[in-house]
C-alpha cells in the first residue's frame, strides 16, 4: 500500500547528509500516509459538497484558514467524480493556495504567473479575479503549458487569460498594450489580426508550418523572431483585435514602473525536495537519478542562478506599488533565503513585506524575517517557501552644479 511504502522508505546516506546540512528533518518523508490531499471548490459551487461526499464516501473537511479549500484522506481519488469531470473542483495543495492568497489579488488586477505550468494556481488566480483584469501565464515547457490550456478549457475560465511559451528570465510583454508614436514612418506589412479564440481546426498550411517547427524544435507562432509563442488567449485578455506588432510591442523599464503587472507570481523551478510524493518516486526511478537531479552541486548552482533570474525578471515586470510572490517547493536555504538575500542586494527598489494572512496559517517563519515556510510536520501540506515583495518608486536624484 502507498502508506506502508512511505513508512518503509529507506533514504540513502547522501540524501540524509543533504537533509542534515539544510536543517531538514528526514522523518517528514515518512508522513505521506497522514498528509491529506487538498482540493479547491470553484466559488459558488457550495451546493455540490454533499453530492461530492456521497460519490467519494468521505467527508470534505473545510480548511478553516483558506477559503474554498477542503482536505481529504490521501488515498481518496477524485478523478472519477462528476464534479471533477465537469470542472467544479481541482486538486491543489493548500500551501500552493496560500502562495496565491498571499498575492492579495483584487478585481481588475493584471497578474503575471511566470512559471505557470501545470496550471492549478493559474485557475485559482482567475477564480479570484472573478471575470475582470487578466492573467498572463508563462512557461518554458510547451507540453507543460498545454496542460494549463487544457485546464482553462475544462474549467471554462480562460476569457481573461493568455498563455505564452517563453523563457521566464527574458519574457518582456506588458499586460496592457500602449500606443507609442515614434515619429518614424510606418512600413505597411501584412499582419495577423488576432480574433476570438476558437477550437476549430487550424488551416492545413498553418498546421503544416507548426508541425515543421515542432520537428525542428522551434518555437511556433513567430518563426524567425525572438517573440514568445502565443498558445492561448481569451476574448477579454487584451489580445483580440491586435496585430502581431501591437502584441509584441516593446516597452522600457521606466514604462513598466507605471504600466507593468499589478501582481506577479514566481513559483520557481526547484529540486522539489519539499514534496514527499516527489521524493518517493526516486525509489522507482533510482537514487542515482536523485543524486544527479537534486544533490549534484553543479545542478543546484544552476538552479539558484535560474531562480534569481526568474525573480529578477518578474520584479522588473512589476509596476510600482505592486506585489510579487517568490516561492519554491524546496526546503533548502540555498534555493530560498539565499536567493532572496542576493536579490535584495541587487534591487534597491525591492522591499520584503509581511504576509499579513500568515498569522493565521499553520506555517513557521523562514530564516529571514517576513518569509514563511510550510512543511509536512508543521503544516500537514507539502513543503513550500514564500517571500513577498513590493516595488518602491525610487526617484532619480538630480544634482545641479554651478
Amino acid at each position: 500500500m502507498e502508506g506502508q511504502a512511505a513508512a518503509n522508505l529507506t533514504l540513502p546516506e547522501a540524501l540524509l547528509d543533504f537533509l542534515d546540512d539544510n536543517g531538514i528533518d528526514s522523518s517528514i518523508y515518512k508522513l505521506n500516509d497522514s498528509i491529506p490531499r487538498y482540493i479547491r471548490l470553484k466559488p459558488g459551487r457550495e451546493s455540490l459538497i454533499k453530492e461530492i461526499e456521497t460519490e467519494i464516501n468521505h467527508e470534505l473537511k473545510g480548511v478553516d484558514w483558506l477559503p474554498n479549500f477542503f482536505s481529504l484522506p490521501p488515498d481518496v481519488q477524485i478523478a472519477k467524480t462528476k464534479a471533477y469531470k465537469e470542472g467544479k473542483i481541482y486538486g491543489i495543495d493548500a500551501a500552493s493556495g496560500a502562495a496565491v492568497s498571499a498575492l492579495s489579488i483584487s478585481p481588475g488586477d493584471h497578474i503575471l504567473d511566470l512559471c505557470s505550468a501545470p496550471g492549478a494556481k493559474l485557475c485559482m488566480m482567475l477564480d479570484l479575479l472573478g471575470g475582470s483584469g487578466s492573467v498572463t501565464g508563462v512557461d518554458v515547457a510547451r507540453h507543460r503549458l498545454a496542460a494549463c490550456r487544457t485546464m482553462l478549457l475544462k474549467y471554462g475560465i480562460g476569457d481573461h487569460c493568455r498563455l505564452f511559451v517563453a523563457n521566464g528570465t527574458k519574457f518582456s510583454l506588458p499586460p496592457v498594450v500602449r500606443t507609442v508614436h515614434t515619429g518614424e514612418p510606418q512600413v505597411e506589412e501584412p499582419q495577423i489580426v488576432y480574433k476570438e479564440w476558437s477550437l476549430k481546426k487550424r488551416p492545413w498550411k498553418e498546421r503544416k508550418r507548426i508541425n515543421k517547427a515542432m520537428s525542428l524544435g522551434t518555437s511556433l507562432i513567430n518563426l524567425g523572431t525572438e517573440n514568445p509563442e502565443l498558445m492561448f488567449y481569451g476574448q477579454h485578455s487584451g489580445i483580440v483585435g491586435l496585430t502581431e506588432n501591437q502584441l509584441y510591442q516593446a516597452v522600457d523599464d521606466d514604462d513598466l514602473m507605471f504600466y507593468g503587472y499589478d501582481k506577479v507570481l514566481v513559483d520557481a523551478e526547484c529540486t522539489h525536495d519539499g514534496s514527499i510524493k516527489h521524493i518517493q518516486k526516486f525509489e522507482q526511478w533510482g537514487w542515482q537519478t536523485f543524486q544527479n537531479r537534486v544533490l549534484d552541486a553543479e545542478r543546484t548552482d544552476e538552479l539558484s542562478v535560474l531562480q534569481l533570474g526568474l525573480l529578477t525578471n518578474g520584479f522588473r515586470l512589476l509596476k510600482a506599488g505592486g506585489y510579487l510572490i517568490y516561492s519554491t517547493c524546496s526546503l533548502t536555504i540555498a534555493q530560498n533565503e539565499d536567493v532572496v538575500e542576493r536579490f535584495l542586494l541587487q534591487n534597491a527598489s525591492a522591499k520584503l513585506v509581511e504576509i499579513d494572512a500568515s498569522s493565521n496559517w499553520p506555517c513557521r517563519i523562514g530564516y529571514i524575517g517576513k518569509t514563511i515556510r510550510f512543511d509536512p510536520t508543521t503544516s500537514r501540506t507539502s513543503g513550500l517557501f514564500i517571500a513577498k515583495f513590493t516595488k518602491l518608486k525610487i526617484r532619480m536624484q538630480v544634482h545641479l552644479f554651478y
